[in-house]
Formats: C-alpha cells, sequence, structure tokens
C-alpha cells in the first residue's frame, strides 16, 4: 500500500498562524533597525569628510574648507541635510571662490534626517590642521524619531572631531 505524505490543511494553517506572528514582532524591529543603521551611516560620512578635509589641510600646507551646498559645486550656505563640499581655500577668505577645487561633494541625506549645526555653514582647517573660532561646535543628526536617537559630533578647537553618541531630537 502507497503512503500518501504531505501536509494538512490544519498543519498549514497553524503554520500560516506561527509565521504571521514572527511578522508581527520582527517588521517593527526591521524599521528601527533601519532608521538607526541610516543615522550611523550619515553621521559616518559626515567624519570622514571632515578627517579628510584636515588631513588634506596638513599634507597640502593650505587651508581646506567643508561648506554646505545643495548643488555639489559651490558653497550655497544652505542646511547641511542638503550636502556640502569639501574644497581648497586657496585665496584663504574663508568662501568659496570660482576656480577652486573641490575635493569632495555629498548629496542630501537620505531619508527624513536633518543636519542642524552650532557653527553656520562652513568649516574651515588650516595648514596644522587646526580650525579657526568659527568652526568650533557641533553638528547634531536626527531622523524623525523624537527621542534619545540624535547623534551629535563635536569639533574642537585642535580641529578634532569627537562623537558624542546619542543626543536628544
Amino acid at each position: 500500500m502507497k503512503k500518501n505524505s504531505g501536509f494538512t490543511l490544519l498543519e498549514l494553517l497553524i503554520t500560516v498562524a506561527i509565521i504571521s506572528i514572527v511578522m508581527a514582532i520582527a517588521v517593527p524591529s526591521m524599521t528601527t533597525f533601519t532608521q538607526n543603521d541610516r543615522l550611523t551611516t550619515n553621521i559616518n560620512t559626515m567624519i570622514g569628510h571632515l578627517a579628510y578635509a584636515r588631513s588634506e589641510a596638513v599634507k597640502r600646507s593650505q587651508q581646506v574648507s567643508i561648506c554646505s551646498s545643495n548643488n555639489a559645486t559651490t558653497c550655497t550656505g544652505g542646511s547641511w541635510q542638503d550636502g556640502w563640499i569639501v574644497y581648497i581655500d586657496a585665496d584663504g577668505d574663508n568662501s568659496f571662490t570660482a576656480g577652486e577645487e573641490v575635493l569632495r561633494a555629498q548629496q542630501a541625506l537620505e531619508g527624513s534626517n536633518t543636519l542642524t549645526s552650532t557653527i553656520g555653514t562652513q568649516v574651515t582647517y588650516d595648514y596644522r590642521g587646526f580650525v579657526n573660532a568659527a568652526s568650533v561646535g557641533s553638528f547634531l543628526l536626527c531622523d524623525g524619531r523624537s527621542g534619545p536617537h540624535g547623534k551629535t559630533l563635536t569639533i574642537s578647537t585642535t580641529g578634532r572631531v569627537r562623537h558624542e553618541g546619542s543626543s536628544t531630537c
């Protein structure tokens, strides 16, 4: 006699119910994970660009600046979340002048992330890797959530960038 193998309707319904319960628990956690990962990626991108600007200033013995830009070619003075550029400030006037070399450009941040600053719209490193007094301050990166989900970067007079960790948005 041939034995039939397979699943009964009751077994399939129980399996679908268990999968539904697990998915109801996992999906909200995945959303939080994605938001936290996006924040970490964006703050690390900013840290990388600040470190790059500092190292280029020392390497080239020239003033190098990073400024907010929404077009990736000039300093527009807008919001940092719209993007920024790293450029050589060859004439040392603390502003982007036509003809100055753009070293790197960053497009707008993904998602609903916002990047605010107590510094203003530009950070300038001198040939020693130090920042001018106007560049001392902090950046706060937040997303659409409120509470302790933000990330803070602090720039000291010596040009050191320090990630402060969780901050309240």
